[in-house]
């Protein structure tokens, strides 16, 4: 599962850990600390994701809620104050915005539609 998050970029997938674990991972060096403030955090170099912590299923689950319950912006790409991280979703939400028929907005779909 990919989170992106307004201050972190998360990968969390059931690899290399207990039972009720699952393996946070991430790219840059604080992103898991600022979600998980008490996790021990391995950095490895040469991986896909260097830095990597195992969490308890329930601590993951608990700090989602509550990111969930805190949300206060109405726009998701505003709410990155980090330039590097918001250039990066940027880029993952023009990737994604293919998947969508007609791009994002999808003015041209829209145009037709009403025509009908």
């Amino acid at each position: 599962m990919w989170l992106c998050l307004s201050d972190a970029f998360l990968s969390i997938v059931d690899k290399d850990c207990q039972q009720d674990e699952l393996l946070v991972r991430a790219r840059r060096d604080g992103d898991i600390e600022r979600v998980f403030p008490d996790a021990k955090v391995e950095v490895t170099l040469g991986n896909d994701y260097r830095c990597r912590a195992r969490i308890q299923r329930s601590d993951i689950a608990a700090a989602m809620v509550q990111r969930v319950i805190d949300i206060d912006y109405s726009n998701f790409k505003g709410s990155v104050k980090d330039s590097e991280l918001h250039d990066a979703y940027m880029d993952v939400w023009s990737a994604i915005g293919k998947l969508q028929p007609g791009g994002p907005y999808s003015a041209s779909l829209r145009r037709r539609s009403r025509a009908k």
